[in-house]
């Protein structure tokens, strides 16, 4: 087996690569449930600062500060060492992340090299380094990252059958870890810790000298750092479960057919490893059976649940990339032109994603972080007139700009005839206009629109003397209400900006 320093060098190095090489947008929950609220958290809640949002998750207590705490610790750093510049506050906490992703790679390795061996723990780090989906979300802030990587964590340790290395303290610990930043994490892990329950021979001092004390310890502690930013004691973890799975209003962002993941969610993030998946699937020892239920499982359960998301199986991927693994170390002859196949139909898609699909969301932000650079900056209104949360925020701003966009939080009253603002905009956008900004005192300097959008609207930037002063590629795959390009407007008589 290869020495460990330079196998966590080597993973080390390609996701410190792997972020600078995404530099395209999601989903929202990237900045919105991470960065900006940890910006928030230190900068005005410490009274540095007196800007920042939350969006109504937060006001409706369905999101934890544990996580956002991460990031805020970093940006505190950041201050005391007089570095919150804009562009460290944007990526200091994304290599944080590939950092944590590194190891997570490392830890898949040592857990299979410690239940097969190291060739078959190498083929399976190969799956896990080149997989595409992995490229392209295992950098970003977002909870189902962290969920992903705890889960990774937490596997290394856990007790299979033929394994020295596992501890049920250190699995526990990070599985309750994973469910305090993000509730759902409870779903892979049922199949799992059922599993070793019913294997452990001595349960009552499982249940009593782990799961309760450990339990206690990461709820108690989740208690504590909510209370001291709500001013409340509130579960949100309770809170979310009720919202997303109990009361399933997540169908207020789009619902899909049942079979939704095991059609597209779970091809398409395995992309082009699937055979491989299966193969490995048909293959591997009785004792991985597990995983494989636990893959299955999770697929149901979410299957269950009208709004679906690739993010939310992501957890899954590392479960999957064992199979994978196990497939490609007993291919034999064919070994090598089924990795160099892997490796190079993966790193189109990952580079694609990564650097080009989605990327003007997070383009347009320098132009706005310009304006802070003037020392007119004060008097700049800039409205993001964009399906809501399209852009990140002052995370990515650091400065007090007036900034605007349309808010599309979801009813929690029962109201059937409630219309968010986003959707009372999209339905009649030049007559919202004129009636939002009716008077000119009113109007922002700069409005931030997808192409799509212009032709409907052209009569009130005209009128209102907006001239187009720059155009950002977003996407080639341009739908609804997303643009192939965004465009900037900025008005004439604002000469100082």
């Amino acid at each position: 087996a290869a020495a460990p320093a330079p196998r966590v060098a080597l993973a080390v190095a390609l996701r410190a690569l792997n972020c600078a090489l995404v530099q395209t947008s999601f989903v929202p929950d990237e900045h919105w449930q991470s960065l900006e609220v940890a910006h928030r958290m230190l900068f005005v809640i410490l009274n540095i600062h007196n800007y920042g949002y939350l969006t109504w998750e937060w006001a409706n207590r369905l999101r934890g500060y544990s996580y956002p705490l991460i990031f805020a610790s970093i940006y505190k750093v950041l201050q005391l060492l007089g570095k919150d510049d804009v562009q460290l506050l944007i990526w200091v906490p994304r290599l944080a992340q590939a950092l944590l992703a590194a190891l997570a790679d490392v830890k898949l390795y040592s857990l299979v090299q410690n239940l097969e061996n190291a060739e078959t723990a190498k083929c399976v780090f190969f799956c896990q380094l080149c997989s595409w989906f992995t490229w392209y979300s295992c950098t970003r802030t977002l909870t189902n990252t962290m969920e992903t990587i705890l889960t990774t964590f937490a596997l290394s340790y856990y007790p299979m059958k033929g394994s020295k290395m596992g501890n049920s303290c250190k699995y526990l610990a990070l599985v309750a870890l994973a469910i305090v930043i993000r509730p759902t994490a409870v779903i892979p892990w049922i199949p799992l810790v059922f599993s070793h329950f019913l294997q452990e021979q001595r349960k009552a001092d499982l249940l009593l000298q782990n799961c309760i004390p450990i339990g206690l310890v990461t709820v108690g502690t989740s208690l504590i750092i909510d209370r001291v930013f709500f001013g409340e004691w509130v579960l949100v973890q309770l809170n979310f479960l009720k919202f997303n799975v109990l009361q399933n209003l997540g169908t207020f962002y789009g619902s899909h057919p049942w079979h939704w993941y095991f059609t597209q969610g779970l091809p398409v993030i395995l992309g082009t490893h699937l055979p491989f998946f299966i193969h490995g699937c048909v293959l591997a020892p009785k004792r991985y059976r597990v995983f494989l239920l636990t893959v299955i499982w999770t697929l149901l359960v979410y299957s269950t649940l009208s709004h679906k998301e690739f993010r939310f199986i992501y957890p899954v991927l590392p479960l999957c990339m064992v199979f994978c693994g196990y497939s490609l170390k007993h291919l034999k002859a064919w070994k090598k032109p089924a990795a160099s196949f892997l490796l190079l139909s993966n790193l189109i898609p990952a580079l694609y994603t990564g650097l080009v699909h989605q990327r003007g969301t997070l383009d347009v932000m320098s132009h706005i972080q310009q304006l802070c650079n003037n020392s007119e900056h004060s008097q700049a209104f800039v409205f993001i007139v964009m399906p809501c949360h399209s852009t990140p925020f002052y995370s990515h701003v650091h400065c007090p700009l007036k900034m605007r966009f349309l808010q599309c939080p979801p009813d929690l009253t029962g109201n059937e005839s409630y219309i968010d603002e986003a959707d009372a905009f999209y339905s009649n956008p030049l007559g919202w206009l004129n009636k939002e900004f009716y008077n000119d005192t009113l109007l922002p300097s700069h409005l931030i629109l997808f192409n799509v959008l212009e032709q409907e609207i052209s009569s009130f930037l005209a009128l209102r003397g907006y001239e187009k002063t720059a155009t950002v590629f977003h996407t080639h795959l341009p739908q609804g209400r997303v643009g192939s390009h965004i465009y900037i407007y900025r008005r004439k008589t604002d000469t100082n900006y």
